[in-house]
């Protein structure tokens, strides 16, 4: 293996990026050469985590920037073609299961270039959420696929996916435990205005939880029943999307009833979340880090990559109306034994890096 390009766009995949870069860094495995697609174009959803999270600026930014699924998708797939074409790599590294994900997958495929997948093998429903199609897709098209559990090996499995498959851990616990010692939970809960054990923090992002109008109310009512129900603050960091549409459907009386902020970094956002008393998210990446730092979650969505997590008992999934997330957070009250070690010992990138070796 001589050189690798790694194509990152979202939030999850800088995270993992990082903890795979820095590994590569320290073994000097290969000539690293890290694309960023533009996919999330905002600073707070992009910028400060190359900054935060010790990662090398990118050496391509494709400036693909938001869009329709096909119109982005299309647009990656384009541009990245022209780049494996300059660089001739000897494998592509994909993350996750955004939109950049599939698209630089089918580019390497199509250009008989390998692709490995980090975080292969998640499945969920609706199976035609957007997530779902670009990530059985990529898992579909890739030589190397890294799961971060044994679970997520036996979904690829039973689609007949046995080659080229390593239960290798997540890097996103390789990365909480790395940046652990940096975190400062007093500090920040300060700065927000924010008591010890006294607010929860809410993500919301999905397409079918934002995009529809109902749906959005709903949730945000929720949200607002739970705070005058439980006397908790509510911390609501808006995604560019949500925002969007808040101000679309005419729902910003019920965004300033809650403690609504920019998009907040990581080291921020796991510094608060270690001393919050609970998570609402509809994020894939989140609900595992608010169970790294110990807290539970209630999951907006019908069902759960981390399937792990709730079957343990310690997440809940909820649907998006108000008094079933209400009673849902209310739920998570109740005191639950910590299930441990679900993904792997916090070695993965070691692990991957070392696959890709051999």
């Amino acid at each position: 293996m001589k050189k690798v390009v790694s194509l990152v766009g979202a939030r999850p995949q800088f995270i993992k990026e990082a903890v795979i870069g820095a590994e590569v860094r320290r073994r000097n495995a290969w000539n690293h050469i890290l694309v960023h697609s533009g996919q999330h174009y905002d600073a707070n959803m992009s910028d400060i985590f190359f900054t935060e999270l010790d990662m090398k600026q990118p050496d391509y930014f494709l400036g693909v920037g938001s869009g329709f699924h096909g119109k982005q998708t299309a647009e990656v797939l384009i541009k990245f073609e022209d780049l494996l074409l300059k660089e001739k790599p000897d494998l592509v590294l994909v993350y996750g299961d955004t939109n950049t994900t599939v698209a630089g997958a089918l580019a390497a495929s199509k250009l008989k270039i390998p692709v490995a997948h980090v975080e292969a093998g998640i499945r969920q429903s609706p199976k035609d959420m957007p997530e779902e199609i670009n990530r059985v897709l990529t898992d579909h098209i890739s030589k190397y696929l890294f799961c971060c559990s044994d679970l997520a090996a036996k979904n690829l499995e039973k689609e007949g996916i046995t080659e080229g498959v390593f239960v290798a851990g997540d890097v996103m616990y390789d990365l909480y435990l790395k940046m652990k010692p940096r975190f400062t939970p007093k500090e920040t809960r300060e700065q927000y205005g924010l008591e010890e054990g006294r607010y929860i923090i809410a993500t919301l992002h999905r397409d079918f939880n934002v995009d529809n109008q109902d749906s959005l109310r709903s949730i945000l009512e929720g949200l607002v029943r739970v705070k005058k129900e439980t006397g908790l603050e509510i911390l609501l960091p808006i995604h560019p999307r949500t925002r969007k549409r808040i101000v679309e459907f005419g729902l910003g009386g019920l965004a300033g009833s809650l403690q609504a902020t920019e998009p907040i970094g990581y080291l921020d956002l796991m510094s608060l979340t270690q001393d919050c008393a609970a998570v609402v998210t509809d994020s894939g990446g989140y609900q595992k880090e608010a169970y790294y730092a110990g807290k539970r979650a209630a999951v907006v969505m019908p069902d759960t990559g981390w399937r792990e997590i709730v079957d343990s008992g310690w997440n809940i999934l909820c649907g998006p109306k108000a008094e079933e997330l209400a009673a849902g957070v209310a739920s998570l009250s109740q005191t639950r034994h910590f299930p441990g070690s679900l993904f792997g010992n916090g070695n993965a990138g070691e692990c991957i890096v070392s696959s890709l070796l051999a």
